[in-house]
């Protein structure tokens, strides 16, 4: 006869050989029960899991250009201030700020009676000076001194005859000795005139060459003076200087200029070319020097724009400081860079990309395959069985999005590139082809470090 406890078991129970109570036993058995499936089942589904599917690329060397990038700012090297060369008042302003003039362009009109009247003036005083100067060419004094010398002359040699003719009559007493002695008074007398008229000859051509030669350079100030009144009258229409974009006016209709003003009246930038400077560390400098110096100025150039894109015209560096900057330790370069549609201005920011190297048979991996665990690199790699490993590398210059890999890798190698957080070392896994796209190395000109 069975126990009770036989008899409160339940049928499932006793076929299993275990004793429990029928109520409180149920559950611990289904606990048991559920576990050992759960067992089960898991070691069933890690057997016959698939492979994890990776992107993969194989490495290969190859020689790449390094670039570096500086910042950089743009400057019109031959920026004009727009000045007054006189004194006057503003009547018109001809032009509009931001807009494009050329070189003798009217941009400013000042008030030009004053400078009309001068020149007006100084015509006069020409004109006067130039009557003065032909009047003392005609050299009438030496000519009516010259003509009383001759005429003094002629009474000379009448008198001579007459004391001639008188002589030897008076020895012949055909004549009387006092006739003769007024002949001979008269000779005398008529020589003083032509001596004293000699001299007065010579005085007025003296003075005539003193006065032509002072009317000629009264002549030659009056023309400069009327040359200065012309071109003040010139000046008081200013013109733009070079070609160029224009500035704000800085004095506005009515206002006074002034030579001496220390504020322009605006300015003017030529935009073709546009000029950028950019500096580079004492550290790079002298490794330039042991490449061989700075990089040529055929060596193309990269301007980068601060939304990032670049700039479609290609520069090149055209000058250095002859000096290192001690408060930055930086040495300055100057570029220059075709700007026919004016689009660059002075002034703005961005970044100049330049060759510094070409590395050659050099290892690039893509910047988001490699691992950085406190200072150490690693890359997980795949091996002929598909299986995963993990590999420390060294690094290199940055080349756009990837790195040059110095050690770790050899050309043939297959590294994941995506999926690296899905594996582990020894896991199987499912390699596909990793199609490069903004992570492939740039061309040249358009990597950066």
């Amino acid at each position: 006869m069975a126990s009770s406890r036989e008899k409160a078991m339940s049928p499932r129970t006793r076929h299993l050989g275990v004793s429990v109570p029928a109520a409180g036993g149920l559950g611990l058995l289904a606990a048991l029960l559920l576990a050992g499936c759960a067992a089960s089942g898991q070691k069933t589904g890690t057997a016959h899991a698939p492979p994890i599917a990776v992107m993969v690329m194989e490495v290969a060397s190859a020689d790449v250009p390094i670039f570096s990038e500086f910042a950089a700012q743009t400057y019109a090297r031959d920026m004009v201030e727009v000045r007054g060369h006189v004194e006057g008042y503003i009547e018109k302003w001809n032009f509009r700020p931001g807009a494009e003039v050329t070189a003798g362009q009217t941009l400013y009109v000042l008030d030009l009676r004053p400078y009309d009247a001068a020149v007006q003036q100084a015509k006069g005083n020409l004109h006067q000076s130039e009557a003065d100067q032909e009047f003392a060419r005609k050299q009438v004094a030496l000519l009516q001194a010259q003509a009383a010398l001759a005429s003094a002359e002629a009474n000379l040699v009448k008198t001579q005859q007459d004391v001639d003719r008188l002589t030897p009559l008076v020895q012949a007493d055909a004549a009387s000795k006092q006739d003769l002695d007024a002949a001979a008074a008269a000779l005398k007398a008529n020589q003083a005139n032509v001596d004293a008229l000699k001299a007065a000859v010579e005085q007025a051509g003296l003075s005539t060459r003193t006065q032509i030669a002072s009317m000629q350079a009264r002549v030659e100030a009056q023309q400069a003076a009327l040359n200065a009144a012309e071109l003040n009258l010139r000046y008081g229409t200013i013109v733009a200087p070079i070609s160029g974009r224009i500035g704000d006016t800085l004095v506005p209709v009515g206002g006074l200029v002034t030579p001496t003003s220390p504020q322009p009246l605006t300015t003017i930038v030529p935009l073709d070319p546009i000029w950028v400077r950019f500096k580079v560390t004492e550290s790079e400098y002298l490794s330039w020097t042991r490449q061989g110096g700075l990089p040529s100025a055929a060596l193309p150039l990269t301007l980068i724009l601060a939304d990032q894109s670049e700039f479609p015209a290609v520069g090149h560096i055209e000058n250095s400081l002859n000096q290192v900057d001690p408060k930055t330790a930086t040495l300055e370069l100057q570029a220059r860079f075709p700007n026919s549609r004016h689009t660059v201005l002075p002034g703005q920011f961005g970044r100049v990309r330049v060759q510094v190297a070409d590395r050659k048979g050099a290892i690039l991996v893509p910047q988001r395959a490699i691992q950085q665990l406190q200072s150490m690199q690693t890359v997980y790699t795949v091996g002929p069985d598909n299986t995963v490993e993990v590999k420390p590398v060294t690094t290199g210059d940055r080349v756009g999005n990837s790195w040059i890999v110095q050690q770790g890798l050899e050309p043939g190698d297959r590294v994941v590139v995506e999926g690296q957080q899905k594996v582990r070392p020894g896991s199987k896994v499912q390699p596909q082809p990793y199609r490069a796209t903004e992570s492939a190395p740039p061309a040249p000109g358009k990597a950066g470090n």
